[in-house]
C-alpha cells in the first residue's frame, strides 16, 4: 500500500506532466521537457515544472572547469545596436568564443479585435513606438460567438491586414495561440528574455498582475513590462472613444455611418461595407426581420449597459459558482469560484487563477463541440473535439466517416484523441 508522502509526491509530478502536456511539451525521460523544435526547454524539480532559461537546460551545461568566464551582457540601448569589434587572439592561440547575441525586447499586442477599428490602429502605433525597432507580434485572439466576436479569425485577420497595411507582416495567425499565456510561453521558448506587453490603459493592471504572477512558474523573464497604449474614454468622441463594443452597437442599429467612423481610411467603403456585412452575418442579424429591441445591449455591449448587466449578475442569472466563463482580454477560461460584487473570481483546469470584471467576461459553452460545423459554412476548428476530428477526417483523402469508418477502429481513435483532453479532468 502506498504511503501518505508517495501519494503527494506522485500527485505533484502528475501535475508537472499535466501543465507540460497542456503546453505542447514532451518529456525525454529524465526529467526533462522537449518542445516541438526538439530543445530541452524545463525540467522537473519537486513535482513542478520548472523552465530554463531558453539556451542551455538544466543538468546540459558545460563543466565549469571548461566553461569560459563571460561579463554579464548589458542591456540594450539605442547605442549599442552596432556590432562589438571582434577580439584579436594572440599567435598560435584559439580566438575565445563570443558570448552569445541577447533578443532584444520583444513587444507583444494580444487582443479580440472583434471588430477592429480605428482605435486599434493608435494601440498598434503604440506598440511600435514602444518595440524601438525590436520585435512586434500582434496575436488577435481566437475567440468566436454571435455576441461578442462574431467575426471568425481568420476572417477577422484578413480584414485587419487591410485595414492595418503597415503592421501585415506583424499580425499572426496561429490557432495554439488562444490566451496570453499560450503566447508568453512561446516568446520564452524562442529565447526572448524580456518582453513588454502593450494594452489599453482600462485593462493595464489586469495584465501586469497576471504575467507577473506567473513568471517563474510558466515561463522566466527577466523583465516583463506592461505598457498602457493611452487612455480609453467610452464616453469620448473620435479614436480614443472607438471601440469593438460601439462598432457592435452600431451593427444591431443598422447604423453604417457610426460603423464607417471607426474603420481607418485605408480600408475602403466597398471592404467597410463588407465588415459590416460579415459582423451582422457572425452576430446573426437579419435586417428585415429582427428589431432592435430583441437584443440584450447588455449582452452584445456590457460597457454600455452595465446597469442590466450588474442586475443580471446580482440575481444570479450570469456567472453563478461552478459555471465556466471565459476571459475576453485574455483568452483564459475556467470555473467561477468566487462572486465578488463586480468581479469573479476564476480557475483554470491547469489551477491556474485569475480575476476578471463581470463585463470582460462571457460564459463558455461547448454545446457545439461534437458538431461537424459550428454554423453553416463555419467547420469545427477546435482541436481536441469530436466536431474537429470528424470534420478533420473529412477533408483526409481515403477517410471516411460513419459506421464502416467507426468498426474499423475509428472509435479508438477518437476516443483516443479526446481522452487526451480529459486526462487532467479524471486525475482530478
Amino acid at each position: 500500500m502506498k504511503s501518505f508522502l508517495n501519494f503527494l509526491s506522485e500527485a505533484k509530478e502528475s501535475q508537472a506532466a499535466m501543465q507540460a502536456k497542456k503546453l505542447g511539451l514532451k518529456g525525454d525521460g529524465h526529467g526533462g521537457w522537449i518542445d516541438r523544435t526538439g530543445k530541452v526547454v524545463a525540467r522537473t524539480e519537486k513535482g513542478k515544472l520548472k523552465f530554463t532559461d531558453g539556451r542551455q537546460p538544466k543538468g546540459e551545461e558545460e563543466p565549469a572547469a571548461e566553461r569560459q568566464p563571460t561579463a554579464a551582457a548589458p542591456k540594450p540601448t539605442k547605442a549599442a545596436q552596432a556590432p562589438a569589434p571582434q577580439s584579436q587572439a594572440a599567435p598560435g592561440q584559439e580566438p575565445e568564443e563570443e558570448p552569445s547575441e541577447e533578443l532584444p525586447p520583444l513587444t507583444i499586442v494580444f487582443g479580440r479585435f472583434n471588430p477592429p477599428t480605428v482605435g486599434h490602429d493608435k494601440l498598434l502605433k503604440s506598440a511600435k513606438r514602444i518595440s524601438a525597432g525590436g520585435d512586434v507580434k500582434i496575436y488577435p485572439s481566437r475567440s468566436q460567438d454571435p455576441k461578442k466576436n462574431p467575426l471568425d479569425p481568420d476572417s477577422k485577420i484578413s480584414y485587419m491586414k487591410k485595414m492595418f497595411p503597415d503592421f501585415k507582416e506583424n499580425i499572426i495567425n496561429d490557432d495554439q495561440m488562444k490566451t496570453i499565456f499560450d503566447v508568453l510561453v512561446t516568446a520564452n521558448q524562442e529565447g526572448y528574455t524580456n518582453v513588454n506587453i502593450v494594452v489599453g490603459s482600462d485593462r493595464q493592471a489586469e495584465f501586469e498582475n497576471l504575467a507577473q504572477k506567473y513568471n517563474g512558474e510558466l515561463y522566466n523573464f527577466d523583465l516583463i513590462r506592461v505598457v498602457s497604449a493611452g487612455v480609453r474614454d467610452a464616453d469620448a468622441e473620435g479614436v480614443e472613444g472607438m471601440s469593438a463594443s460601439k462598432m457592435r452597437k452600431a451593427v444591431i442599429d443598422d447604423d453604417f455611418d457610426s460603423f464607417r467612423r471607426g474603420t481607418p481610411k485605408t480600408l475602403d467603403d466597398g471592404d467597410t461595407q463588407a465588415l459590416f456585412n460579415a459582423v451582422r452575418q457572425g452576430m446573426q442579424v437579419k435586417k428585415s426581420k429582427v428589431k432592435k429591441e430583441s437584443f440584450a445591449l447588455w449582452e452584445i455591449a456590457p460597457k454600455y449597459d452595465m446597469r442590466n448587466l450588474r442586475e443580471n449578475y446580482v440575481r444570479g442569472k450570469i456567472f453563478r459558482i461552478g459555471d465556466k466563463v471565459q476571459n475576453l482580454n485574455t483568452g483564459l477560461i475556467g470555473e467561477v469560484m468566487r462572486r465578488g460584487t463586480n468581479h469573479l473570481i476564476c480557475v483554470t483546469e491547469e489551477g491556474y487563477m485569475f480575476k476578471s470584471w463581470i463585463k470582460d467576461v462571457m460564459e463558455y459553452t461547448e454545446v457545439k463541440m461534437d458538431s461537424m460545423y459550428r454554423e453553416p459554412g463555419k467547420p469545427n476548428t477546435l482541436a481536441g473535439t469530436t466536431g474537429y476530428l470528424k470534420y478533420a477526417m473529412k477533408q483526409t483523402p481515403g477517410s471516411t466517416l460513419g459506421k464502416e469508418n467507426i468498426q474499423q477502429g475509428g472509435r479508438a481513435f477518437l476516443d483516443k484523441f479526446i481522452n487526451k483532453y480529459k486526462k487532467q479532468k479524471v486525475s482530478a
